[in-house]
């Protein structure tokens, strides 16, 4: 499957590129994402560290993206819920690292397809540069196959 404009072009993507979030790595297969952002005064709350919201933002579209990708047109994916839990304070640069294998994959398009829908939970943690955890976040995803064209 080629590469959408979007994909090609991520790190121009308006909220991304605002908020200093860069995508560092993408696996041809769309398995693997990883994403890193400077600390700066664009993203820097009022206490001098990250700011949370950038902290979501860097996690926002990339599970989606990924699941939608590895599945293909046939399948709708949406992000239906998040939820972020700081654990310490960005204090410089921070990265998260987003794994979704392709088995992972294929077992929510079989649970999508078996139940109609499905709305799995996936993961992902920010971490700085030396390896601690910021914040953790959980992503809820909706997938299910498109209706058959009549």
């Amino acid at each position: 499957m080629s590469k959408p404009f979007l994909v090609r072009n991520i790190n121009l993507y308006p909220p991304l590129l605002g908020a200093g979030i860069k995508v560092t790595r993408m696996s041809a297969d769309y398995t693997e994402i990883d994403v890193a952002m400077k600390l700066t005064w664009w993203n820097r709350n009022i206490v001098g560290t990250q700011f949370g919201g950038s902290l979501y933002a860097m996690t926002d579209p990339f599970f989606m993206l990924m699941l939608m990708m590895q599945l293909g047109k046939d399948y709708i994916v949406w992000d239906k819920a998040a939820s972020i839990r700081f654990v310490r304070p960005g204090r410089g640069r921070v990265r998260a690292l987003f794994r979704l294998n392709h088995a992972d994959a294929m077992q929510i398009r079989d649970m999508a397809d078996l139940n109609g829908k499905t709305e799995p939970v996936l993961k992902v943690d920010i971490l700085d540069d030396d390896g601690q955890i910021v914040a953790e976040v959980d992503k809820t995803l909706y997938v299910r196959r498109k209706a058959p064209k009549p």
